[in-house]
């Protein structure tokens, strides 16, 4: 087998409005044609994926009729048992519309949220239908540009309410499904609401059924804002709340650029793979990503074929972080290992407070030491230049 050749087992999947994505930016029109949603099934199959991800639109047009939504559904149907793949996730479209121009869960007409809620849970429906299993809500609308037009404490009622409807819509119909929230720090509104991991975590604590709903961090999301992407995710599995994740690739301050995985900040990447794996995380890794602008379809299936293959070199890369002598050996001198000691090992009561209280520590040797980060970093930088 070719070295770093993706399987199904690796659980690899792809939007359609990623490799469907025809090239149009802000400022020109589309560079590629469209994708046939049954062609991208077949071509990702060949390359070793493992699944598709949809939102609604991506494969029933935006006010389609029934008898075409049915039989636009067999035909994809009859393609996923055809190659063997899956549709592990599900979402809605709630943002390309002018009916959501001003909001969608958080517009201030309640007749736009009625509708948007409405369109939710029909996408979530067809998301069953297909076997999802993960529900991702990304709210590229609820924001705004004019502070003056938008009680943001109403606002936050509002999307609760939708998430909860939503919620209760899974519930009601027996879908074996929860629901992902994907936050966003920018773009398209001028300030979107739940912008971080954070903010969303703390949001899902307010909802009728927390249980149900974790998150959707995306690396592209939480770089163009200048946090570490792999320490959200950390957290995200800390809080037991990772349910789907996006991979793509992103500088620093940008625009959403959805570049190829690992294309941008690959310490980044190299750090979060090794977290995921470490971990042992079951979930699908999902490229929400998109080709440049100058491909044309073959250049789209190199793109897919290359976020793939990049997470399976930094995959053996975090495997041979595991069994480098020298980076062991840094890392000891760095007292990783110690941050797993519990600073109470008799925990809070109150003989180990006492003994906190009266301990004889002495901070001047402790202010001294060193712990070998440059030389633990630079055995990193090693590694993944490849001379390790």
């Amino acid at each position: 087998m070719t070295p770093y050749q993706p399987t199904p087992d690796d659980h690899f999947t792809f939007g359609l409005w990623t490799v469907g994505n025809p090239g149009r930016d802000p400022f020109g029109h589309e560079t590629r044609p469209p994708i046939d949603p049954v062609d991208a099934v077949v071509r990702l199959a060949e390359l070793g994926a493992y699944g598709v991800n949809l939102h609604d639109d991506d494969l029933v047009p935006f006010g389609s009729r029934a008898t075409e939504r049915d039989r636009i559904v067999e035909r994809f149907r009859a393609a996923l048992a055809d190659t063997g793949m899956h549709v592990p996730m599900a979402t809605t479209n709630l943002f390309s519309q002018p009916v959501f121009k001003e909001g969608a869960f958080t517009a201030n007409d309640a007749q736009v949220r009625r509708f948007a809620v409405q369109k939710t849970m029909r996408a979530i429906d067809l998301g069953a239908e297909l076997g999802a299993t993960v529900y991702v809500m990304w709210g590229g609308r609820e924001g705004v540009e004019a502070d003056a037009a938008k009680d943001v404490g109403a606002a936050l009622d509002r999307y609760a309410e939708a998430v909860n409807l939503c919620c209760a819509h899974i519930r009601d119909r027996g879908y074996d499904l929860v629901v992902a929230l994907e936050p966003k720090p920018n773009e398209p509104r001028g300030d979107i609401l739940l912008p971080t991991v954070g903010h969303a975590l703390a949001f899902i604590d307010e909802l009728e059924w927390p249980e149900m709903v974790g998150l959707n961090p995306e690396f592209a999301h939480e770089t163009m804002s200048g946090l570490s992407f792999h320490h959200a995710v950390a957290q995200t599995l800390w809080h037991g709340k990772l349910f789907h994740i996006d991979l793509n690739g992103q500088r620093i301050g940008k625009y959403d650029q959805d570049f190829r995985f690992g294309s941008e900040g690959i310490r980044d990447a190299f750090h979060l793979v090794r977290l995921l794996e470490d971990a042992g995380w079951t979930g699908m890794r999902h490229f929400d990503a998109h080709p440049y602008r100058t491909e044309d379809h073959d250049g789209v299936w190199e793109f897919a074929r290359g976020c793939m293959r990049t997470y399976l070199i930094l995959k053996e890369k975090a495997q041979r972080f595991h069994c480098d002598p020298e980076i062991a050996e840094a890392l000891a001198a760095a007292k990783v290992a110690g941050l797993r000691e519990p600073t109470s090992p008799g925990g809070l009561g109150t003989a180990s407070l006492d003994a906190l209280r009266t301990a004889d520590i002495d901070p001047s040797p402790l202010a001294t030491q060193g712990y070998g980060h440059e030389r633990l970093d630079q055995l990193v930088t090693e590694l993944l230049l490849g001379v390790r």
